[in-house]
């Protein structure tokens, strides 16, 4: 047997309408004792009115007879008196309403006249009772003193008011806790009604987002969800889009990476197999001369490998960086001095524009694998009787360091692409001068391990421009 559990949708709602009816409830609960007490306090002060008045007729009464004779055995005077009171009360509210004075409470009659809500009783001064039913004066009723000459004669008690005893009263209240719950029922619709469809369009991004989120683990990094607000979830929904757009990206070098890995080893492979092919099918012979060829294509995928390893390692933060205060100038004037007979050879030179020192706190070796790397570069590249000028500049607390070549040049679209793996411009920088296209990419990584960054440009020889910035090092002896 499945078990159905709810989503996010109706969690909402549930959580939402939930909250409606317990508001409802504890409105309905407070508005009914609200009512309750409201009616039962304005009972209350009603018979006391009705029992001041009362309380000043007997005494008017009692003046003019001299004593209770008038009253004894007389029941019906007292209600004559309140009916006087109710017609005073009809004139006054522009009713006159003819309808037959209520019989006197007697025995087997203990409902009080009209307008009262409760029993009532008239006793004398010694507490014996004149007019009133047969059961028991409660002791904690409602008093008035009947007064003459501000001497008590006697009281007009009433019971006391502490729930509905009158029909009409009982139907008056049944009619208001229906008509309370029947406002409760349609407020309940009501907020269904209202709390779904909000329910709906809050989590409609949600619902957006999880679609996207499952394309997206499905493989299909081009998704995108439509933000539709500045709110939270808006952000979440754009950085969604950024996740997407960078694994979309990711994804496309990863293919290019490996297609250009495919492509670099397969060239000297195929030269080797050839080689090999011709060797043993008696076309080539096997001299000094074939050996070298060979010897040639092996260095070649050497360097490439090896290449590759160091741009893993490089991406992956492993390469082995052990800091200390270096300088760059002469660290700068080494390695140029390794290359000038190489560079002699091409009928190429190098000039440096560099100050008396430059202190960086850097790796030493990663440092020379970096110059290595850009000299190596403008030596392949460079047309011959050409030059390559290296200057320093410090500016603030940065090392600013131009390698800048002569003829050939790039173009601008070219520029941008530079750092990005096996990436060759047409022309002279191309695979004919045996390089992988990782040297670059492998000095941009040594660059940002050391907190600079390199960038390439136009040089104003007719060349490319290599700028690394590093940050110098202030202190010195601080790591010595």
């Amino acid at each position: 047997m499945k078990i159905w559990r709810p989503g996010i949708t109706a969690k909402l709602f549930l959580a939402i309408f939930a909250t409606c009816m317990v508001l409802l409830i504890t409105m309905h609960w407070a508005v009914r004792v609200s009512f309750e007490r409201g009616f039962i306090d304005y009972i209350k002060h009603g018979n006391e009115q009705r029992l001041q008045m009362l309380s000043d007729a007997l005494s008017e009464q009692y003046a003019q007879h001299g004593d209770w004779r008038f009253l004894r055995n007389n029941d019906r005077f007292i209600f004559q008196i309140l009916r006087s009171f109710e017609r005073e009360n009809e004139h006054s509210d522009g009713h006159d309403n003819h309808q037959p004075p209520p019989g006197p409470p007697g025995p087997g009659n203990g409902m009080p006249p009209h307008g009262w809500r409760t029993q009532f009783w008239v006793t004398d001064a010694a507490g014996d009772v004149l007019v009133g039913p047969r059961a028991p004066v409660p002791p904690d009723g409602t008093r008035r003193a009947v007064k003459v000459n501000s001497q008590n004669v006697g009281w007009v008690i009433a019971s006391p008011v502490e729930r509905l005893t009158r029909n009409t009263d009982i139907n008056f209240d049944r009619q208001q806790r229906r008509t309370s719950w029947l406002i409760v029922a349609l407020s309940t619709l009501l907020a269904a009604l209202a709390t779904l469809p909000m329910a709906r369009g809050l989590l409609a991004p949600v619902k957006r987002l999880v679609e996207g989120t499952h394309k997206l683990a499905a493989g299909d990094f081009s998704t995108r969800v439509n933000p539709g607000s500045q709110d939270e979830l808006g952000k979440l929904a754009q950085d969604f889009n950024q996740l997407a757009s960078t694994l979309e990206k990711n994804q496309q070098m990863r293919r290019d990476f490996m297609a250009d890995i495919s492509h670099e080893l397969r060239t000297p492979l195929a030269v080797l197999r050839g080689e090999l092919e011709a060797i043993q099918d008696g076309v080539r012979q096997f001299t000094p001369e074939s050996v070298a060829s060979l010897q040639a294509e092996v260095a070649t995928l050497t360097k490439l490998v090896d290449d590759l390893h160091q741009l893993s390692m490089s991406d992956e933060g492993a390469l082995a960086y052990q800091k200390a205060p270096v300088d760059i100038v002469s660290l700068l004037e080494v390695a140029a001095g390794a290359f000038r007979e190489r560079f002699a050879s091409r009928a190429l030179k190098i000039t440096l524009a560099l100050p008396e020192q430059a202190v960086v706190f850097g790796d030493r070796d990663r440092l020379m694998q970096l110059f290595n790397n850009l000299l190596e570069n403008s030596l392949r590249y460079t047309d011959s009787g050409g030059e390559l000028r290296i200057s320093a500049q410090a500016e603030a607390a940065t090392l600013s360091l131009c390698f800048a070549d002569t003829a050939p040049g790039v173009t601008d679209a070219q520029l941008s692409k530079l750092f990005q793996r096996f990436y060759r411009t047409e022309g002279s920088r191309n695979r004919a001068s045996g390089g992988s296209g990782l040297g670059l990419a492998i000095c941009q990584n040594i660059v940002e391990a050391h907190g600079g960054r390199v960038s390439a440009g136009h040089s104003p020889f007719g060349g490319v421009s290599i700028t690394v910035e590093l940050p110098l090092e202030r202190d010195t002896t601080r790591h010595l």
